[in-house]
């Protein structure tokens, strides 16, 4: 789970003479971004004093610089593609955020939970766009190259008509939080570690953010699921978008909202309730602003003078989050790491054809959650092969996570069926 915890980047500029962002590349070891001068490096004000010395806009990338998900791409826009590094260069400033504990939570809004993400902003703050999109589907199955560039030439218009579109661009900044920063916030847990000189091990991960939010409604007794279901695709209303270019449809799904609306393949949408689309990230910060009840959203595509109106039905922002990196801390919390069982595993185990199993690898014997699993008779090497009486099939790790969060509550008793030197032992895992 922890390899898809975020920290989200922004693109940075490395100053020679700036010994604090050279010692955090060194701390952090951030190879992508050794030697790349087009980025101003994690120091926010710099991009901003920059912005208003030169006119351009800001070009705002965060990453977490130890995941693995991600990290090609990372590379790919840190270095590695010449188009990109030829537009961050002549037309913006740029800058890479590789850590959340100063970031301005008011103005930087986005989906917490992915491990690369971009936002498009001016030197007032005006925010011309967002990109980065993560599924179930994988880190890299909505983000491109060839997509981030179309975004970046759309804000590059949107800034050139600026303030002409003031007031179009307006819904795209988010409500003021009543806090600025992730330390400040109340549901964020070890905050002293987090005050500590930013290492791998205290750094404040984007997906923080989420399990702060999270806490805080938990310890409120608040917590729902409606508040899980957030930034959702446009898939969710049968509107899929073509990854490579961000606003243009490549496929309605049949009887779906989008289809209802008369909307079609091969169309572009380039507004959502009035705020400009540059890319898939976009949409889902309207979509994410919307209730999970019925709603009316406006669509403008190009080349057409009509509105296109899509009615969602209740509970329509629901969908897969077993990928999210907030899932982890929220309760009930497993603490036990339980990755699938390799296929010579399951062929020693003789389980039958096409069933899974998990193995427990680590059981976090420092926590009230791993102690209780441990003192019910959970053991290290016990391979989980049914849940609720019914086999695993192909759940994987994160879909059992998700389901015992999903369905379970503090306090109640999970029933499994474990494998454990040949006998099947029934086991029920107190959650905490």
């Amino acid at each position: 789970m922890k390899s898809t915890l975020l920290w989200l980047p922004v693109l940075c500029a490395l100053s020679a003479t700036a010994a604090q962002p050279a010692s955090l590349l060194e701390r952090l070891k951030d190879e992508n971004a050794r030697g790349q001068a087009q980025w101003i490096y994690n120091d926010l004000q710099k991009a901003m004093a920059e912005a208003r010395r030169t006119g351009k806009p800001i070009f705002v990338t965060f990453r977490c610089v130890p995941c693995s998900d991600c990290k090609a791409f990372d590379a790919e826009v840190a270095k590695g593609s010449r188009v990109i590094r030829d537009l961050a260069q002549k037309h913006f400033i740029s800058l890479r955020q590789v850590e959340m504990k100063g970031v301005d939570l008011s103005l930087f809004q986005f989906d917490y939970d992915l491990n690369w993400a971009a936002m498009f902003i001016n030197a007032n703050g005006v925010v011309y766009g967002r990109y980065g999109t993560q599924s179930a589907a994988g880190p890299d199955a909505y983000n491109s190259i060839e997509s981030l560039e179309q975004a970046m030439q759309r804000v590059l218009k949107l800034h050139a008509a600026f303030p002409k579109n003031k007031f179009a661009l307006a819904m795209k900044r988010g409500l003021s939080k009543p806090y600025k920063t992730a330390i400040e916030m109340p549901g964020l847990e070890n905050k002293n570690k987090f005050r500590q000189t930013t290492q791998h091990n205290n750094c404040i991960h984007c997906h923080n953010i989420h399990d702060a939010e999270n806490n805080k409604l938990h310890l409120e007794g608040k917590m729902t699921q409606e508040q899980l279901w957030r930034y959702p695709l446009p898939d969710n209303v049968g509107l899929h978008i073509d990854p490579k270019d961000g606003q243009r449809i490549a496929k309605v799904t049949t009887g779906s909202a989008a289809a209802t609306a008369g909307l079609r393949a091969g169309q572009r949408v380039t507004h959502i309730d009035g705020q400009p689309i540059v890319s898939i990230a976009d949409i889902q910060w309207v979509l994410h602003n919307r209730s999970n009840r019925a709603e009316t959203i406006q669509l403008t595509i190009a080349g057409s003078s009509r509105s296109y109106l899509i009615k969602t039905a209740p509970g329509w922002k629901k969908t897969d989050i077993s990928w999210r990196g907030s899932l982890w801390n929220l309760h009930p919390r497993l603490r036990v790491w339980m990755p699938e069982a390799t296929p010579e595993e399951l062929k020693r185990l003789k389980l039958p054809a096409g069933q899974h199993a998990l193995k427990v690898k680590w059981i976090n014997n420092g926590s009230p959650e791993g102690k209780a699993a441990q003192r019910a008779g959970l053991r290290l090497n016990d391979y989980i092969i049914a849940i609720e009486g019914r086999p695993l099939g192909k759940m994987t790790p994160r879909q059992f996570t998700a389901h015992v969060k999903l369905n379970y509550k503090s306090g109640q008793k999970l029933p499994l069926t474990l494998l454990r030197n040949g006998k099947r032992i029934a086991y029920e895992w107190p959650l905490q």
